[in-house]
């Protein structure tokens, strides 16, 4: 049976140690501070966005919601933007999305300092980390990655397959990936025969947002299974991409949905946030 990758732990235990960073800060007379923008009343975005503001103030960092009516302009959301990347107490700022589908979130998200873009998205980041250089990686990649590092899971020379092509989760996660030696396979809606590319996988990572997706049969013996999904069942129980039970006696390692990757994602935002404070008080 597989070894279940706590998320919820090590998370934890990250938190604790960006604490005592964030607390060194303060000493300094630095103040971390996260500005996070929310466009509309997404029901998970809410979720996503409370759950942010806990964390912060849970390690420290101080925090400023700004909650926009979906009725707001792309002008009036990028002139937000410019205000914040001004604001000097202001460490990183945070897009949270899906925002509604008449704004440009791309454009939304070029116009936040790339010094600033604690989330990862800014081109200059994507390219950063593309070249192998210092930068913010996006949340989920990251927090996969750190998950990876703490079971020492060694990604060099594997089989790595990606279900999911999207900015946020897909494309950076290869890219990390990649920088670690890996041999990348990314599939997606478009993709033949995926059920024979997974059974390929030492390290299988779904991020396509299916319920139960991922079957015991598409999965080879001994794989390490990454759980990215978070869905909802016709009981509105959480699930994840995986069908946890079935593979669970499967793969060598696998996490679970809730209490994997989702505590990971916060918990490297918390980083994130603390890096960019570090870098702008180096830049003075």
């Amino acid at each position: 049976m597989a070894v279940i990758i706590d998320g919820k732990e090590l998370a934890k235990k990250i938190r604790a140690n960006l604490k005592i960073e964030c607390d060194e800060l303060k000493a300094k007379g630095i103040k971390p501070k996260l500005a996070v923008i929310m466009v509309g009343e997404n029901p998970a975005s809410k979720i996503y966005v409370r759950n942010k503001s806990k964390a912060c103030m849970e390690v420290g960092i101080e925090y400023e919601e700004y909650l926009l009516n979906n009725k707001i302009t792309q002008t009036e959301l990028l002139d937000l933007i410019k205000k914040l990347n001004q604001d000097e107490n202001i460490n990183g700022i945070l897009l949270q999305s899906p925002i509604p589908t008449n704004l440009d979130i791309n454009e939304a998200f070029r116009t936040i300092d790339y010094r600033k873009d604690v989330d990862g998205f800014h081109p200059t980041n994507v390219g950063k980390l593309v070249l192998g250089q210092d930068t913010f990686v996006s949340c989920t990649p990251y927090g996969v990655m750190k998950m990876f590092e703490e079971y020492n899971i060694d990604l060099c020379g594997k089989n790595v397959v990606i279900l999911g092509r999207s900015n946020i989760v897909g494309k950076p996660l290869a890219q990390c990936c990649l920088n670690k030696n890996a041999t990348i396979t990314i599939c997606h809606s478009k993709t033949k025969k995926i059920e024979e590319i997974t059974k390929q996988a030492d390290i299988l990572i779904s991020a396509i947002g299916k319920s139960h997706f991922v079957k015991s049969d598409m999965v080879k013996k001994d794989a390490v299974i990454i759980d990215v999904g978070i869905n909802r069942d016709e009981n509105n129980k959480i699930t994840g991409d995986v069908d946890f039970e079935n593979v669970k006696d499967k793969a060598s390692y696998i996490t679970p949905v809730p209490g994997g990757v989702g505590p990971m994602t916060i918990a490297m935002l918390i980083n994130n946030c603390l890096k960019a404070a570090k870098n702008q008080l180096d830049a003075k």
